[in-house]
């Protein structure tokens, strides 16, 4: 299935309706993410990428509109798709609400493996797929003492990949692991690595 802009959404494929997002929004304000990519963070992205063996890993925390990569690891393994203009979309540090799987996770509110996103009709239509060639997904919530869910840590690949058990324990223990971090940096100002 191939993701057509021309072709009303069906129900399966919509981004899932984040009731959490504004005051999501306030909270990321309050600890100073979701606005300026964090060395600290960016290095916590190729961690988890060296963890995985994945091309992409990022640090993602979303609010009303769109996803803020403030850790990303993008590997020269990753093969960019060429668009039939001729044009190459470039992964950056933003990506529209509506794009790719982390948006799931955080309405969902814990880890999702998609070993082939092609095997999920619900997933195969996201324009990540055919925009920048993924083929496969890890990730796990970002969610605070307060209960709140932050964001969350993900690895994606451009190829299928058996995550299996292993893959889904690494990413939820590096969720847990980051969300640590990050409660201690607030409170006693620490680094966060």
């Amino acid at each position: 299935m191939r993701y057509d802009p021309a072709r009303p959404a069906g129900r399966l494929l919509l981004t899932p309706e984040d009731k959490e997002a504004p005051a999501r929004a306030r909270r990321l304000g309050q600890l100073g993410l979701a606005e300026h990519p964090d060395p600290a963070l960016d290095a916590y992205a190729d961690h988890l990428a060296e963890l995985t063996g994945a091309p992409y890993a990022m640090v993602n925390f979303i609010d009303e509109n769109r996803q803020f990569f403030a850790g990303l690891h993008l590997s020269d393994v990753a093969r960019p798709v060429v668009k039939a203009d001729g044009t190459t979309p470039v992964l950056g540090r933003e990506l529209a609400r509506d794009h790719g799987f982390c948006p799931h996770v955080v309405v969902r509110r814990k880890a999702l493996v998609l070993e082939d996103v092609c095997d999920y009709p619900r997933f195969a239509g996201n324009p990540v797929v055919d925009e920048f060639g993924i083929r496969s997904y890890l990730g796990a919530p970002l969610i605070d003492s307060t209960g709140m869910v932050l964001g969350t840590v993900c690895v994606v690949d451009v190829e299928p990949r058996p995550w299996g058990r292993p893959g889904l324990e690494t990413i939820k223990s590096t969720a847990a692991d980051l969300v640590a971090r990050l409660e201690r940096r607030e409170a006693d100002g620490l680094p966060l690595l």
